[in-house]
């Protein structure tokens, strides 16, 4: 059976795998910021980036694309994004690369987990299943003893939550929305409400910092991009495999830049939770990022 001809699946995979290691290049850039910048500051100027790149983009294509009859909708899923990025951001400054790397991909099962709630799906003993042994790899992985969960791995999968929740926004929005509507929405609701905080905490950067604040930006925005054109390109069980190059990225650059290296306890974890992902993300296609 023939493709569509506007399906490119190597495309798609392209962009999926330049995104990861975007991805992974924008949490390695805030790891040389100074320890005196505020981590409102880091929220702020990822988000203020998006909102500059995609304001530029749309008054030079379709300025029709600022507006929309539907922005209500559009500002809960600019809070939802700025409880996310609030929560992956301070995950990697706790935890090593690949550790919050991994966590990442835990949205995949609260994807599952809230499809009941969310949607009144019936999910089903094989994907409940799925579900429950992927955070059974979250156990492992962060090496949970009794009760004492270390605040990073709260707060990766607190993000990982919000993330699920993002997915969910986006199938009705993208019903109505651009892309580029929902982008420019994201990044003003989150710039207005990270402006307060970022205002209070406000220091004299170095200009080393301010760039590399700006760079991070740019890159996270970039990677958001490549993502969702991947998803447009080709078909989301054939892409299914490439965003766990993000655990790679995250293993090379972690060890070489920072001497971490993955316990055999993480390794196991990890695999777990991509394999679960892997099933995710074949069970589910219609919810895809």
């Amino acid at each position: 059976m023939t493709q569509p001809a506007d399906i490119n699946n190597r495309y798609g995979a392209a962009l999926l795998i330049l995104g990861a290691a975007v991805f992974t290049a924008d949490v390695t850039v805030l790891r040389f910021l100074s320890p005196e910048v505020p981590f409102a500051l880091i929220i702020f100027f990822r988000s203020i980036s998006q909102l500059v790149i995609v304001s530029i983009w749309i008054a030079l294509r379709n300025p029709a694309l600022f507006r929309s009859a539907r922005w209500p909708g559009l500002v809960v899923r600019g809070v939802t994004s700025l409880i996310c990025w609030w929560l992956y951001y301070a995950s990697f400054q706790r935890l090593d690369l690949a550790l919050a790397s991994t966590l990442t991909f835990t949205t995949s099962l609260f994807t599952i987990a809230l499809a009941p709630l969310v949607l009144g799906e019936r999910i089903g003993i094989k994907r409940a299943t799925t579900a429950m042994l992927g955070f059974v790899g979250v156990i492992i992985a962060s090496g949970l003893d009794g009760f004492q969960v270390e605040t990073g791995v709260l707060f990766g999968l607190g993000s990982a939550l919000a993330a699920a929740l993002l997915i969910f926004q986006n199938r009705v929005l993208a019903r109505t929305e651009k892309t580029a509507t929902i982008m420019f929405w994201i990044g003003l609701v989150a710039s207005l409400g990270t402006l307060p905080a970022a205002l209070a905490g406000w220091t004299a950067i170095t200009l080393q910092d301010g760039l590399l604040l700006a760079l991070a930006g740019t890159l996270a925005t970039f990677g958001m991009l490549c993502t969702v054109e991947a998803y447009r390109f080709g078909e989301v069980s054939a892409l299914a495999t490439f965003p766990y190059s993000r655990i790679l990225f995250a293993l090379v650059v972690g060890y070489f830049l920072f001497g971490e290296l993955a316990t055999l306890r993480e390794s196991i974890g990890a695999a777990i939770i991509v394999f679960c992902g892997l099933v995710a993300h074949e069970r589910r296609r219609k919810l895809h990022p």
